[in-house]
């Protein structure tokens, strides 16, 4: 239910006159009517105002907001076409014999690769486990015993301090 206070302000008007005998009582309660009526509207006026500013910051917010997104998806756009190139991925090696760093294309069906600087071959593990998650064969020429009982590592490792030091005394 809208009221239109136009409407009711002629209303009330009326009313008045109608029940008002004396003309000097009349515009008196004309005249404080209409200061308070004028009062009212400038609070409204006030208040469409102030509405009509935040209306006006949160447009500008939006815009704001808007472009910072734009911007996001850009942005995401871009890293998804680097992620997913046509080309492929690339994929860095570091030679466990002779640590040549070299860059390879992503191909999971690939289980090995030939270094190119010491042509030695490198197994591919696409599995994403670590070195204390695979069982050592002992077959990498890097190998410090990993596929020796521990007896023999601990013979191992007490040799090696004779043999630097008999190298010295040569």
């Amino acid at each position: 239910m809208k009221i239109k206070l136009r409407d009711e302000y002629n209303k009330f008007i009326e009313d008045m006159e109608k029940n008002f005998k004396k003309k000097e009582d009349l515009d008196y309660i004309k005249e404080k009517f209409a200061l308070f009526v004028d009062k009212v509207i400038d609070e409204i006026d006030m208040i469409l105002d102030y509405k009509q500013e935040k209306m006006n910051e949160l447009e500008q917010k939006q815009k704001e907001i808007d472009e910072k997104m734009s911007k996001m998806q850009s942005i995401i756009d871009n890293i998804e076409k680097d992620i997913y190139a046509e080309d492929g991925f690339d994929f860095e090696i570091i030679c466990p014999y002779c640590d040549n760093q070299f860059v390879i294309d992503v191909d999971e069906d690939k289980t090995e690769v030939e270094c190119p600087v010491c042509n030695n071959i490198i197994e591919l593990d696409w599995t994403g486990d670590t070195e204390e998650d695979i069982d050592c064969e002992g077959s990498c020429s890097g190998c410090h015993g990993c596929d020796m009982p521990s007896e023999e590592k601990e013979e191992e490792t007490e040799e090696q301090p004779e043999q630097e030091n008999n190298d010295d005394d040569m």
